[in-house]
């Protein structure tokens, strides 16, 4: 029976993946891993790159895939990593993002209040780690980055991690954007352990400088694209007008999931046991089925919504390095008011600014360290010649207006 658990996955991007024991298949297998399959890794970015549909369980598997090449490379450089060490990182890295709730990062900002989904996560795994027997301790303690062997928790999370390694480059095949393709084998090759601290090895240098100027093209030709930044803009003032409405008293269509968080208000303080079983059931399927039902919702704005994002007739978005003037915004939203007898207040639902910041490289936080030929040490800013570290480190800001086209 055991050997029926060894089974393997065929990737697109790295071949076949090999499930390492039974208890990661275990995992694989239950339910709060296969919701996974039913959450969409880049959440609604496929309104802009049609091919963008794979899933949270698909960068999971990955992950780990590239985990268990960076446990080979680090044992052939004699990096100590016992049979428990390496099964925490696999599943560490396996439910990093189990707690992603339906297109990833729009509930944390609606249906839930502001739970991010690295708390979920680490619910998700204690939840798991009682179902097991306690079989993910370890693996907890590294999530958590309490583990006393440093590497393992920036192996998980740091600026160059699995999570990252893996969502570049297969984020860049389904998209087709071609600028973020990464070599993430070639990463993983030039990585060493030197007193418990990740390094990368001195020739290994240039992979990183792609790495991260891969991270930099991506962030703003994709994550940050103005299309997929107004798609998910939408869902977020959805929910939230859905919620609205169920709190005055007004029925609003849902599935039973949905249904219970649309009803209460639930924040970290509130998400027990009983609660996460509640969130566990809702995915992309619960969101996309509700919008159908509210495009035909009495309310205006939940209906007009829910028409836009079903029907991709989204709001235009204007972007710039400076905020827009309050008296622009508020001359959009009086008339956008008045051609719908609508009140200022839902009329901001329509009209609305925000602001969006991004930084590729942060050399203050967990700086990425150097290993030299001389066996020195060094951050990777007093290494690298070729790349502008200070251009790739600054923090960039960019703010935006959105409004209906109706209003042009």
């Amino acid at each position: 029976m055991l050997n029926n658990k060894l089974k393997i996955f065929n990737d697109p991007i790295y071949g076949f993946i090999t499930i390492p024991n039974a208890l990661i298949f275990d995992l694989i297998e239950h339910p709060f891993f296969q919701r996974l399959r039913r959450i969409s890794q880049m959440g609604l970015s496929y309104l802009v790159y049609p091919g963008a549909h794979h899933t949270r369980f698909h960068h999971a598997l990955g992950s780990m895939f590239l985990m268990q090449k960076a446990v080979q490379v680090l044992r052939s450089k004699q990096v100590v990593i016992s049979e428990d060490e390496e099964q925490a990182l696999y599943i560490a890295i396996m439910l990093h993002d189990i707690g992603h709730g339906p297109f990833s990062h729009a509930m944390e900002h609606s249906i839930v209040d502001g739970i991010p989904h690295e708390f979920l996560s680490l619910k998700f795994m204690e939840s798991l780690n009682k179902q097991f027997n306690n079989q993910l301790e370890l693996a907890i303690s590294v999530f958590k980055g309490d583990h006393h062997r440093r590497f393992m928790g920036q192996l998980i999370s740091s600026q160059i991690d699995m999570d990252r390694a893996d969502y570049l480059k297969r984020d860049s095949f389904y998209t087709g954007v071609a600028e973020g393709n990464i070599n993430s084998e070639r990463l993983i090759t030039m990585m060493n352990v030197i007193d418990d601290e990740l390094v990368i090895e001195e020739k290994g240098v240039y992979s990183v400088e792609k790495f991260l100027i891969a991270r930099r093209f991506m962030y703003w030709q994709v994550y940050l694209h103005k299309t997929g930044i107004v798609a998910e803009e939408l869902l977020m003032r959805i929910l939230k007008r859905a919620k609205e409405l169920v709190e005055n008293g007004q029925s609003v269509k849902g599935s039973e999931s949905l249904q219970y968080f649309l009803s209460h208000s639930v924040g970290m303080g509130e998400m027990n046991e009983a609660n996460l079983q509640k969130f566990a059931f809702l995915d992309d399927y619960d969101v996309l089925s509700a919008l159908k039902e509210w495009m035909g919702h009495k309310d205006f704005v939940l209906s007009r919504l829910s028409h836009m994002l079903i029907n991709r007739n989204l709001l235009r978005i204007k972007m710039k390095t400076k905020r827009f003037s309050k008296s622009k915004v508020e001359e959009l939203r009086k008339n956008f008011a008045q051609r719908n007898e609508l009140s200022n207040y839902e009329a901001g639902y329509f009209v609305f600014t925000n602001e969006i910041s991004n930084r590729a490289y942060n050399p203050k936080a967990q700086p990425i360290k150097v290993l030299l030929k001389t066996g020195k040490i060094k951050p990777l800013n007093k290494v690298s010649n070729h790349l502008n570290i200070g251009d790739i480190s600054n923090s960039i800001t960019k703010y935006y207006l959105c409004y209906p086209k109706s209003l042009d």
